[in-house]
């Protein structure tokens, strides 16, 4: 049910979007599963998918999906480098993803 709100209002954000010619580049999945921060394993929390299947009905690019990190959270409220501090972190690793995507979309903007 949740995950159902926050579709429907990303849903309504790219209809604003549209109407008034803001370009949208792709979207991005947030909160997308909980990371143990002693194991670093992922679980799902939410519902999982709603950002790709959205993102497939409006043929708008998925870009990915970041995990809740508790060294992500860490990292911004100190303004710590994650990319430095904490290279190995799941964050990370979904981050890194997304820029490789935008980097392969700016490629084949003209």
């Amino acid at each position: 049910m949740l995950q159902a709100v926050a579709v429907g209002d990303v849903r309504r954000e790219l209809t604003f979007c549209r109407k008034t010619g803001i370009p949208v580049v792709g979207l991005v999945e947030n909160m997308s599963g909980y990371v143990c921060p002693h194991c670093s394993e992922c679980t799902n929390i939410f519902s999982k998918g709603g950002g790709q299947a959205l993102a497939e009905q409006t043929d708008i690019p998925f870009l990915g999906s970041v995990p809740i990190d508790s060294k992500l959270t860490y990292s911004l409220d100190t303004g710590t480098n994650i990319l430095e501090a904490y290279p190995d972190s799941p964050a990370v690793e979904a981050i890194s993803h997304i820029v490789r995507q935008l980097v392969a979309l700016d490629k084949d903007l003209p």
